[in-house]
This record gives C-alpha cells, sequence and structure tokens, in this order.
C-alpha cells in the first residue's frame, strides 16, 4: 500500500494528485525548482525536496534528481503527474528499478506508443483504423498533409502542407523544431482532414486484464494545434460514440495497458473515425470526465498502482454535460506568446470545488494572488470546469464566471475563451479544428473600445476617492471639491490602444456635473448600440469609493470594480475588463529609447551635445542632454549605431516630440 507519494512535477498538476492523496492518507511530496520555491504547490505538499536551478532541464527532468529526491524524502511510490517525464519508459523503469512503486503504465507500454510510427503499425495490426501514412516526403500521393514529429506533442513540430512545393521545407522546418524540443528530428507525415474533429476516448487498465473506455471527450478548439477547450461527453452519434469506444480498448490492450491513458482520433466529416496517437498518461483535461462519471481518476491510478482491480468493467453512462477552458498567461496584443508577471489578483467568482470530481464549477490551479509568473515554464496558470446538467447550461456558467473573474497583472487569453463558449458554431456543437482560423471576432477583447471611457471615468473617481480617503486634512470635503467649479479634474491613463485623458467636474454637492474622455469615445448601451443615437449618455456618480464606482448611465445603473497597485489600475465591469496604468500630473524627465529617431520627451533646451555626426555609438551611450523643469534629462543611444543626425545644437530650445537625434545600422557618409 501506497503511503509517502511523491509528484516529479509542478503547479496544478502536482496540486491535483496532492488533493486526492489528502482524501486517502497519503503524505505527499513535492520537487521544486528555485523558481517554484514559493509556490503553492510546495506550501500545501507535507514535504518538499530543492532541485537546484530553474528550467526544466536542470531540474524537473533529472531522472537521477528526482529519484534522489525520493529517497532522501522516504517516499515508496512515484506520480509523474501529466506532463515532464509522465511519457519517459527510462524513468518508469528507473522507478521501478529504484524499488518504489510507479503509478502508471508500464515502461513497455510507454515506449511502445512514445514513436508515433511504431505505434500506428502496431494499433493498425489491432483493427484500429489508420490515416494514409507516410516516412518520406516523396512517398506522399496525395494533398493536404500534416507533418508530424515522432516524439512528444502539443503541437510542436506540426505543419499543415498543401502543395507539393511546400513538403520540402516543411519536412525540415518540422525536424528542426522537433529536434529542438524533444531531442529527437524524426517526422512523418499523415492525410490532413479538413474540417476534422479531435476527439479522445480516456481509457484505464489494471493488472488484472481489464481495460475499459471512460467516455469520449471533445477537444477540437484548438490554436497552433494546442487545446483550449475540451468538453465531454463529445456530442456524436452513438454508432460513432461506440466505435470509438471499441478502438480505444483495443488499443489499450494491444499493448496490455494498465493505468489511465488517452487514445485520439481525428473524427472526418463523413464519420469516419482515424487513430492520432496514444498518451500513456492522465491528460489535463481528464476532469472533464471525472465531473460526468464521479470517478476521482486519480484515485483509480493509486488504486491500480497498489494491485486493486478496477470498480467497474464497463463504460459508465455519461451524467450532465462539463466543458473545461485552458486560462493562460498570454498576451493577445502581442500575438497570444507568452506572458511573465506578477498576478496580484487571482479569483474566478462562483467557484464550488477544487481539484476533485465537483457538480458545479471547478477550478484547478497552480497559482493564487501574488504569484509570479516566471519564463521557465508553461503558460497555463489554471484550468476552470463547469459541470451542469445540459451542455448550455456548462457553457453558459462557464463563460460568465470567466467574464466576471478579476486576473490583474498578467495578460491572459480570457477575452478569446469566452467569445468561443458564446459563439453560434460552439453552441451548435459545430466546432472543429480549425474554428479559430475561420472566426477572427473571436480574438476581440471583451471590452470594446467605446466602452473604455467609462472604465477610464471609474479609474479616475475611484483614484481621487482613494486619494481623499487617505488625506490627513479636509477629509469631509466632496472628493474633487474645487474653490473654483469650472476647472475640471484631470486624470491622465496608459490604455490599450495609448493614453487616455479624463476631464470631469463635480458640483459643490460631490454630484458629477460633467465629464469628458479623449481620444472621444461615445459609450453604448447595454446591448451595444449606442446609447442615443451619437449622443454622449447622461452619467451620474452614485457611488465611487477606492475600490468600487457605481454609475448610473441613462437611467441603468453599472458597477465596477477598481484595484490599484502603484500606478497599474485594473477595472472590472460589466462590459469587461480594463487595464489602465496612471500617468503622473507632472511627469519627470526619464531616459528616452525610441528606435533610431530619439524624440523630445517634454519642451526644453538641448544644454551639451556628447557626440557627433557619423560616430559609432553603443546602445546606453549618453548622446546629449536635455534641460527641463530645472532638470537634466539624459538622451541614451538604444541601440549600437552610427549617429546619423543631430539636428538640434547646443543651446537649442525644443518642444514635446521634437527629433533630438537619429541612430541607424549604417554610416552615413
Amino acid at each position: 500500500m501506497i503511503t509517502r507519494l511523491l509528484v516529479a512535477n509542478r503547479g496544478e498538476i502536482a496540486r491535483r494528485i496532492f488533493a486526492t492523496c489528502r482524501t486517502l492518507g497519503i503524505t505527499t511530496i513535492a520537487v521544486y525548482s528555485d523558481a517554484d520555491a514559493d509556490a503553492p504547490f510546495v506550501a500545501e505538499a507535507d514535504l518538499a525536496v530543492r532541485l537546484p536551478g530553474n528550467t526544466p532541464a536542470e531540474t524537473y527532468l533529472r531522472i537521477d534528481l528526482v529519484l534522489d529526491s525520493a529517497r532522501r524524502a522516504g517516499a515508496d511510490a512515484v506520480h509523474p503527474g501529466y506532463g515532464f517525464l509522465a511519457e519517459n519508459a527510462d524513468f518508469a523503469a528507473a522507478v521501478t528499478d529504484a524499488g518504489l512503486t510507479w503509478v502508471g503504465p508500464p515502461a513497455k507500454a510507454i515506449a511502445a506508443m512514445g514513436d508515433k510510427m511504431a505505434a500506428k503499425a502496431l494499433l493498425a495490426d489491432a483493427g484500429v483504423p489508420m490515416l494514409p501514412t507516410w516516412t518520406e516526403a516523396d512517398q506522399v500521393t496525395g494533398f493536404p498533409v500534416l507533418v508530424k514529429a515522432t516524439a512528444g506533442g502539443g503541437g510542436r513540430g506540426m505543419r499543415v502542407v498543401r502543395d507539393a512545393a511546400g513538403l520540402a521545407e516543411a519536412v525540415a522546418g518540422a525536424r528542426r523544431e522537433a529536434a529542438a524540443a524533444f531531442g529527437d528530428g524524426t517526422v512523418f507525415i499523415e492525410r490532413y482532414v479538413e474540417r476534422g474533429r479531435h476527439v479522445e476516448v480516456q481509457i484505464f487498465g489494471d493488472t488484472h486484464g481489464t481495460v475499459v473506455a471512460l467516455g469520449v471527450r471533445d477537444c477540437s478548439i484548438q490554436r497552433r494545434h494546442q487545446k483550449i477547450v475540451e468538453e465531454a461527453p463529445g456530442v456524436l452519434p452513438p454508432r460513432v460514440r461506440e466505435r470509438l469506444h471499441e478502438a480505444a480498448v483495443a488499443a489499450g490492450r494491444a499493448v496490455d495497458y494498465v493505468g489511465a491513458g488517452t487514445v485520439e482520433f481525428l473524427l472526418a466529416p463523413d464519420g469516419e473515425v482515424h487513430f492520432l496517437e496514444m498518451n500513456t498518461r492522465l491528460q489535463v483535461e481528464h476532469p472533464v470526465t471525472e465531473a460526468v462519471t464521479g470517478f476521482d481518476l486519480v484515485r483509480l491510478q493509486l488504486l491500480v498502482a497498489e494491485g486493486e482491480p478496477l470498480p467497474l468493467t464497463g463504460t459508465p453512462p455519461a451524467d450532465g454535460h462539463a466543458i473545461e477552458v485552458r486560462l493562460c498567461a498570454e498576451d493577445p496584443a502581442q500575438g497570444f506568446r507568452p506572458a511573465t508577471g506578477t498576478l496580484h489578483r487571482f479569483t474566478i467568482p462562483g467557484v464550488v470545488g477544487e481539484f476533485t470530481p465537483t457538480k458545479g464549477l471547478r477550478l484547478d490551479s497552480g497559482v493564487v494572488d501574488g504569484s509570479a509568473v516566471s519564463v521557465h515554464y508553461d503558460s497555463m496558470l489554471a484550468k476552470l470546469i463547469a459541470w451542469a446538467p445540459t451542455r448550455a447550461e456548462a457553457a453558459r456558467a462557464l463563460a460568465g464566471a470567466l467574464a466576471r473573474a478579476e486576473l490583474h497583472g498578467v495578460a491572459t487569453n480570457r477575452d478569446l475563451l469566452v467569445r468561443v463558449l458564446r459563439s453560434r458554431e460552439f453552441g451548435a456543437a459545430e466546432a472543429d479544428t480549425g474554428f479559430l482560423e475561420r472566426h477572427e471576432e473571436v480574438f476581440a477583447p471583451l471590452l470594446a473600445a467605446d466602452q473604455l471611457p467609462l472604465a477610464a471615468l471609474a479609474a479616475a473617481l475611484a483614484g481621487a476617492a482613494g486619494r481623499r480617503a487617505s488625506a490627513p486634512v479636509l477629509g469631509g470635503l466632496p472628493s474633487g471639491w474645487r474653490n473654483v467649479p469650472a476647472f475640471p479634474q484631470v486624470t491622465r491613463l496608459d490604455g490599450p490602444d495609448g493614453e487616455i485623458e479624463v476631464r470631469y467636474r463635480l458640483d459643490r454637492t460631490g454630484a458629477l456635473a460633467d465629464w469628458s474622455v479623449s481620444p472621444a469615445t461615445v459609450p453604448t448601451g447595454q446591448d451595444g448600440s449606442a446609447a442615443d443615437g451619437d449622443r454622449a449618455p447622461d452619467v451620474t456618480v452614485v457611488e465611487a469609493a477606492p475600490d468600487r464606482v457605481v454609475l448610473d448611465v441613462d437611467g441603468t445603473r453599472r458597477a465596477f470594480r477598481v484595484h490599484r497597485v502603484g500606478s497599474e489600475v485594473f477595472v472590472d465591469g460589466p462590459a469587461g475588463a480594463a487595464s489602465l496604468t496612471e500617468l503622473p500630473r507632472f511627469p519627470l524627465p526619464t531616459a528616452e529609447l525610441a528606435a533610431g529617431s530619439l524624440l523630445a520627451p517634454l519642451p526644453g533646451a538641448v544644454t551639451r551635445v556628447h557626440v557627433e555626426v557619423g560616430q559609432r555609438v553603443t546602445a546606453g551611450d549618453l548622446l546629449l542632454t536635455l534641460e527641463a523643469m530645472k532638470l537634466e534629462h539624459p538622451v541614451l543611444a538604444p541601440t549600437d549605431g552610427v549617429v546619423a543626425e543631430l539636428p538640434v545644437p547646443a543651446g537649442g530650445q525644443v518642444d514635446t516630440g521634437a527629433v533630438l537625434a537619429v541612430v541607424t545600422e549604417e554610416d552615413p557618409r
């Protein structure tokens, strides 16, 4: 019997496994890198062992260090989680050779499925349907095709090719990417199915010869071949569902499978199913299967590893519907590149459970308020799962919780997920793997540009209320009250599309007399239409506190939650969220590093010129000094290059935005 379990993983994966261990009375052991020393999963573990270093290669992927940690902490079992070493046959064998219980499939099964080409051949003999597949470019007999890495997954090394002209370069690029990601540049080519759906079957096997299917998941909503929305049960005709169950169980039996695994398929528009790959681990999306079956899959893993038989012999009926989204630290403004930073607030309303099967809204998260999101690991912050009696209810509840979530400090893909869940095609269960390529509208932020003025006004009013609350004197005066009432309050904010200036005036009672936002945009009504033609709405301040502002907009009250961290202001309202930065009223000069042309940040005089035209400089070199407001402002070279222009001599006066110098890579002479 397992009494002390080491989890060879991190983040929400480790927290998920720890949660089940606590219910079973199993002592938990974490391993952690230096970057994860203060992470929630480390604090939750009963014991934790440091792996010196930061990157996965020097910490979590070191089999020797993980096994040494197990020995030092007195572990009698190892769970690999569902990443890093989870599908490493050498790790499974090493754990077993060390006399520890391995919570996962046998090393032989992992090795058999790890080579995708060998797996295809093995399962084809077992009767599992396959797509036409080739190992060399000159063997391909038709297009389009998909180039795939033999090792690994997660979309790395994948290339869609639609004609013979691009095949050679796609194969070469896929090999380079696969070699960099997995240490193995081997690729293969298979027929690409247009408008296909990505479906998968959760299977489970035990040491007594039982292999069962626990239902079908639909994971078709993908970006760059990576899943972002998953659901169970997949909306399928009964005969297709049965065919998938049969094929998945056949795949498991072909390799004497033990433990949790996932067999992935491509469902063509004509209803034909084709094997893609088998993942010999628990999947990220397993919570949706738990929600509709009621089984704790981690508990089943542990019981099977102890030699217990599975408590079922066939596919259980699905109860209701569950949908999961992967909430990731990604910047939509940068093409959804991974984002880093500090999560000042991470709050999702309505959550009724975490990490174990739950009816309602479940959160599996690796972060909390104050967590640092680093460059070293995957960008996924959390999984949010909604269960409801019907699919439509689950989608609505999940979208609503995401829209109301307070996610402050790090850019995320939240708005994209909400728009997908609320789209017509997803609601009709018609989405396929090309959904995002066909629907550019889902990439738009939830907060429309014409709603930003109200969010900016709320930020300004909350800021004034906060300053008034902290003022040591005259606290009885209304916030923003002036002896000269005609002169407005002015707050400057940096927004998603540049600087925003909020001007407002309060009357002697503290009521909002008038307001304006520039650049001017007319806020719309709640239904998205203009409040009254092109007329700016009438706005009354109902409440203005440092963390909450309520505005009456043309007779409809709108509440805004405001959270300030330094100069950053996060506003969450009924139309969406805004991340703003309050700019100083009297900004001090700072080094201006514009590419090529260096611009004056404010009016002043050039007091000294330290270089000459044609001089080679390096990034950070002092070019000239600007004096403004009795302060000196150094103008530095933004990059290595040659000084091409110095249009303002020493003693020259400049206005804001004037060109002070131009640095190029070429010598102008």
